[in-house]
């Protein structure tokens, strides 16, 4: 995973809950590791439904990069999405209606979401370079490889459900280990 990415959270539940796993369990790695596995399904999640951790939507893709799905590597029109007159089929209109941002032509950025245990807690992030980009939004003026501006959406945080299922897990892990 790149450490390219690093989204502190500033919860005190969360933080009471941690404390007290770490405290009262002389192993917690089997919560942490809980713990990462939810997030990660509740990060990809957010592909889906196109929200931030803290529920806002996602902007919108631009036209420039509706447009980009509708040409090859090279620039050239694809003909399986165009009519003969140039303009896009039924079939690409079909495309561009279902475009989601954060989701490329591979989906990459939301399939390769991982975590991970270290000396410092729990890593919830992407291998993929342009992660930071996507999370944090970017300039043209600033980075002239890009096509456009890109919105920062973040995938990456915990949301008010993350926190409950942490606190939650953090209580079903302590009742295991000490008892009810």
């Amino acid at each position: 995973m790149s450490d390219a990415i690093e989204v502190k959270i500033d919860s005190k539940v969360v933080d009471d809950a941690i404390r007290r796993l770490d405290k009262a369990a002389a192993y917690p790695r089997p919560a942490y590791l809980g713990i990462g596995e939810k997030l990660v399904l509740s990060t990809k999640q957010r592909f889906v439904t196109g929200t931030a951790p803290d529920g806002s939507r996602w902007e919108p893709n631009s036209q420039a990069t509706y447009l980009q799905q509708f040409v090859d590597s090279e620039g050239h029109k694809l003909k399986s999405l165009h009519r003969k007159d140039g303009k896009i089929n039924a079939r690409g209109s079909d495309k561009a209606i279902s475009k989601k941002p954060l989701i490329g032509k591979s989906g990459a950025l939301s399939q390769q979401i991982d975590y991970r245990l270290d000396e410092n807690g729990l890593r919830i992030g992407s291998p993929m370079e342009y992660a930071s980009m996507q999370q944090h939004g970017g300039k043209k003026s600033k980075f002239p490889n890009l096509w456009g501006d890109i919105p920062a959406r973040q995938f990456l945080g915990v949301s008010s459900n993350d926190e409950q299922m942490i606190v939650n897990s953090v209580g079903e892990y302590l009742t295991q280990v000490v008892g009810s």
